[in-house]
C-alpha cells in the first residue's frame, strides 16, 4: 500500500477527498527518510500520527499539512511497507551566507540585521519570496538617501550539504539632488522668501552635511505643514495646497518639487464671543485671548488663546477642560467672528501621586520637589513646575508625567511621575585650550545624589597658566524641609597672572566657606557664607608700585574674614540654548571686621533673551562691578576687576583693559562695566542643530577706579559656539571700535573645553 503527494493534493483541495481509496492500518513503526539537517525527533514532533494508532485518509493528509507547515520541507510523501509508515521528505536549502557587493552606503552588519527582522538570516530556511521582501527593502532604503538609479541584483549560488550562499550585487550610482524647488499660485509673498520657509533646499554650502538637499517626503510634508502656517498665521484663512508634484529627471540625478497653492483673501477678526459655563469671570478668561476684535487672523494666536483658557481652567481643578473655538465666516466682507465654547467639564483632585523607576534615588527626594499635593485639587500649573523641578535636580535622564483618570470615578486622578535615572557619581577628566589662558587641564570626582539622597559631594582639581585650583564641596540641598540649602567648602587656589601679561605677581590662597541659599520663590533664591581666607602674596622687583606698596604696609600674608550674600533669578526657558527669558544675579563679597583685610565687591548681572523668529534670538548682557576698601583699608590689588577677552570685550586680549603699570602691565581697577549684544542664528545649512550658532556681535566694556567714558572700549564682530561631544567650542573674531595707542587687540580669540 502506497500514500503520494496526490494524498495532499486531495487533502488541500476537497478537504479529506477521495482522490485514493485507503484502506485504514495500524501503524507499527514509523521510518524518516531524507533529512540531511532536521534531526528525526523534530519531524515526530510535529506529526499528528503515532506508532500504534489507525493511520486513516485524514490522518494522512494532516500530517503532509503539518509537516508543510513548518516550512523546513519543500516535498513531502508518506508511503506504507507492511505496517511501516515511510515519511520521504526534500529539505529546503538553508542560507549559509550573506554577502554584499558593492554596498558603501550602509554597513553590512546593519544590513543583516534588518534583513533578519524579514527572515532572511544566516542559519535560516532560505525563502524566494523573503529573498524578493529583502531586495525590494534594500532598494527602498536607497531610494530614501536620495540615490534612485540604485541597482540590485540577488544571486543564489548551491553549497553542499543543501545550502545556499546569497549575494546581493549593489550598483549605488550618485545621489539624486533637488535642483529647484517651485511654488506656483503666491501673489502675496515672494517665491523665494516662501522657499526659504522649506527645509529641503538646492545644494548649498552645509547641505553636503545636512542631507537637505536630498528629497524626503517627511521632509515634504513638513514643509509643505510650515508654508500653511505661514499663510495662516497672517491672516489667510482659506489657504490650501492643490498640488505637489514631485518629478525626476530620466537618468534619476535631479529631483524638481512643484507645489501648487491658493492663497485666498486674507481675513481679519471681526468679534469675539464666550459661550458655555463660565466658572471663571468671563473678563478675566477674555484677558487670555491672544487674538483681538480687529486683529488679522492668526491660527498660531487662535490655537494659543484656546490653551490659555484650557490652563487656566485646569489650575482650578478641570483638568478635562474642553475650548472650542468656532468660526464664522463673512466672504463679502473679508471677515471672520470666533465663538469660545467652554465646556470646563468635572473638577477633579488627585488621588496618588506615583513615582517609578527610581532605583537609587530615595522616593523623598524626589516628592520633596512636588509643588502639586495629593489629596489637593488638580492643577496644570503646579503639576508642571513639579516636573520641571524634578528634571533640574540633573539626576534623570527623562522625567514623564502621566494624569490617568481614576478607574470607577469622574472626580479623581493620579498623578504618575516615570523617571529614567543616569549615573550621577563621575570621575571626569578633560583638557581644554584657550588662546589666552593655555592648555587647561582638569578632573574631578564627583557624586552628585549620594546613596540617593539628593547631596552633593564633589572634589575637584583644575589647572591652567592664570588658576590653579583644589577643591572639596559638600552640599545639601535640604538641609530644612523648606528648601533651604546648606554647603560646606575647602579650596586651595593659586593666581599667576604674570602669564596673562597683567601686572606682576602672585597669590596663594587657601580657605573654608559655610553657605545656605534660602528659596524666596520658585524662581528666586538667596544665597548666604561666610568663610575664612588666608592669602599669600609674592611680589617682585618689577611689580606695580601699588603692589610692593600694599605688601609693605599689610604684609605678605593676611588673613581675611568673609562675607558673601546673592540673589538669582533664572527665568530662562534653557539652560544650554536659551532662546527667551532673563537670568539675573547679583553678589556682595566684603571683608568682615576681625580680618587683616575690609574691603566689599559688589557685582550685578542681567542677561535677556529675545526670541525675533523661531531661529532668530537677540540677546543681550550687562554686568556692573564695584569695588573698594573698608574701615580705613584699601581694596586687596588681588581683588581688583579685570576685563578684556572672549567673556567680556572682544577683539582686546584678555584682561588687557584698564590701567596699566611703569611695565604697560594692567593693573585692573575698582569699577567694571560690561554690554553685550548679540542677534544668535543657526548655522547655515545646520538650522536643525541645536549644538551650534553664529552670533553677531557688539561689546563694549571698561575697567578703571571712576566712571570714565574715555575708559570704555568697544569692538564689534561675529562668533560661533559649539557644544562639542569633547567641551564647548567658542570663536570669534572681532574688530576693536575706539582703541587707543598702546591698546593690547586680539581680533582672533578662541576657547576649547571646560573646566569641571
Amino acid at each position: 500500500m502506497r500514500f503520494s503527494r496526490l494524498v495532499l493534493a486531495s487533502a488541500l483541495l476537497f478537504g479529506s477527498g477521495n482522490a485514493l481509496a485507503l484502506e485504514p492500518f495500524i501503524v507499527k513503526d514509523i521510518r524518516v527518510e531524507g533529512i540531511q539537517r532536521t534531526e528525526a525527533g523534530t519531524v515526530f514532533s510535529y506529526l499528528p500520527v503515532k506508532v500504534g494508532e489507525t493511520l486513516t485518509e485524514e490522518k494522512a493528509a494532516a500530517a503532509i499539512r503539518a509537516l508543510y507547515a513548518t516550512g523546513f520541507f519543500r516535498d513531502v510523501t508518506l508511503e506504507a511497507d507492511n505496517g511501516v509508515l515511510i515519511v520521504n521528505l526534500l529539505e529546503r536549502p538553508s542560507v549559509a551566507q550573506l554577502d554584499f557587493v558593492g554596498v558603501k552606503e550602509f554597513e553590512p552588519e546593519q544590513l543583516k540585521a534588518g534583513f533578519k527582522q524579514v527572515g532572511l538570516a544566516e542559519g535560516r530556511i532560505f525563502d524566494r519570496s523573503l529573498l524578493d521582501r529583502a531586495e525590494q527593502e534594500l532598494k527602498r532604503q536607497y531610494v530614501s538617501r536620495g540615490k534612485y538609479s540604485a541597482t540590485v541584483t540577488t544571486t543564489v549560488t548551491p553549497l553542499e550539504r543543501n545550502r545556499v550562499a546569497v549575494s546581493f550585487n549593489v550598483v549605488e550610482g550618485e545621489v539624486a539632488k533637488i535642483r529647484q524647488i517651485s511654488i506656483i499660485g503666491a501673489k502675496s509673498f515672494r517665491e523665494k522668501d516662501l522657499v526659504d520657509l522649506f527645509v529641503l533646499r538646492t545644494p548649498g554650502l552645509m547641505t553636503w552635511f545636512s542631507k537637505h538637499d536630498q528629497y524626503s517626503r517627511q521632509k515634504l510634508q513638513a514643509d509643505l505643514e510650515t508654508l500653511r502656517s505661514f499663510y495662516l498665521n497672517r491672516g489667510y484663512l482659506e489657504f490650501n495646497v492643490d498640488s505637489t508634484q514631485v518629478s525626476i529627471t530620466p537618468d534619476k540625478k535631479d529631483v524638481y518639487i512643484t507645489v501648487g497653492i491658493t492663497e485666498g483673501e486674507k481675513y481679519t477678526v471681526s468679534d469675539i464671543r464666550m459661550a458655555g459655563e463660565m466658572l471663571v469671570p468671563e473678563p478675566e478668561l477674555r484677558k487670555l485671548l491672544k487674538l483681538k476684535s480687529g486683529d488679522v487672523f492668526s491660527r498660531e494666536r487662535l490655537t494659543e488663546s484656546t490653551k490659555a483658557i484650557s490652563d487656566r481652567l485646569g489650575n482650578d481643578g478641570y483638568a478635562f477642560a474642553n475650548v472650542n473655538a468656532a468660526p464664522e465666516i463673512d466672504r463679502e466682507k473679508l471677515q471672520v467672528a470666533f465663538t469660545f465654547f467652554v465646556d470646563p467639564g468635572r473638577r477633579v483632585y488627585v488621588r496618588r501621586i506615583n513615582i517609578a523607576g527610581n532605583t537609587k534615588t530615595r522616593d523623598e527626594v524626589i516628592r520633596r520637589e512636588m509643588r502639586q499635593l495629593e489629596g489637593g485639587w488638580y492643577s496644570a500649573d503646579k503639576v508642571n513646575n513639579s516636573r520641571t523641578r524634578v528634571d533640574r535636580l540633573g539626576y534623570f535622564n527623562e522625567v514623564n508625567v502621566e494624569t490617568p483618570s481614576v478607574p470607577g470615578t469622574t472626580d479623581q486622578i493620579d498623578v504618575n511621575f516615570t523617571i529614567t535615572e543616569k549615573p550621577t557619581g563621575n570621575l571626569l577628566l578633560g583638557a581644554g585650550f584657550s588662546s589666552t589662558e593655555g592648555v587647561v587641564l582638569s578632573g574631578g570626582v564627583t557624586q552628585s545624589n549620594v546613596f540617593g539622597s539628593g547631596n552633593h559631594l564633589g572634589l575637584q582639581l583644575n589647572t591652567s597658566k592664570l588658576n590653579t585650583v583644589y577643591g572639596l564641596s559638600l552640599t545639601q540641598p535640604y538641609y530644612t524641609v523648606d528648601g533651604i540649602s546648606r554647603g560646606f567648602d575647602l579650596y586651595k587656589r593659586n593666581v599667576d597672572p604674570t602669564t596673562i601679561d597683567a601686572g606682576r605677581f602672585r597669590t596663594s590662597t587657601i580657605g573654608g566657606q559655610l553657605r545656605f541659599g534660602v528659596p524666596v520663590t520658585e524662581l528666586d533664591t538667596i544665597n548666604y557664607g561666610i568663610g575664612i581666607e588666608r592669602t599669600t602674596i609674592t611680589t617682585f622687583a618689577d611689580s606695580p608700585l601699588r603692589f610692593i606698596n600694599f605688601t609693605n604696609l599689610f604684609g605678605n600674608t593676611n588673613t581675611t574674614l568673609l562675607g558673601t550674600i546673592g540673589w538669582a533669578r533664572d527665568q530662562r526657558n534653557s539652560l544650554i540654548y536659551p532662546t527667551e527669558g532673563r537670568y539675573q544675579k547679583a553678589n556682595l563679597e566684603v571683608g568682615l571686621p576681625g580680618g587683616d583685610l575690609r574691603y566689599y565687591k559688589a557685582t550685578y548681572q542681567h542677561q535677556i533673551y529675545v526670541p525675533v523668529s523661531r531661529e532668530y534670538t537677540l540677546y543681550l548682557n550687562g554686568e556692573l562691578g564695584v569695588g573698594d576698601g573698608a574701615g580705613g583699608k584699601p581694596l586687596p590689588f588681588f581683588k581688583n576687576f579685570y576685563g578684556g577677552g572672549v567673556t567680556s570685550v572682544r577683539g582686546y586680549r584678555s584682561n588687557s583693559l584698564g590701567a596699566r603699570d611703569t611695565n604697560d602691565d594692567p593693573i585692573g581697577g575698582s569699577k567694571r562695566v560690561v554690554g553685550n549684544a548679540e542677534f544668535l542664528f543657526p548655522f547655515p545649512g545646520l538650522s536643525g542643530d541645536k549644538s551650534v550658532r553664529v552670533s553677531a556681535f557688539m561689546d563694549t566694556g571698561m575697567i578703571s577706579d571712576t566712571f570714565e567714558g574715555s575708559a570704555f572700549r568697544s569692538s564689534f564682530g561675529v562668533a560661533v559656539l559649539w557644544v562639542s561631544p569633547l567641551g564647548p567650542l567658542k570663536i570669534s573674531v572681532a574688530q576693536p571700535v575706539g582703541d587707543k595707542p598702546g591698546d593690547r587687540k586680539e581680533r582672533f580669540q578662541f576657547t576649547f573645553g571646560s573646566a569641571f
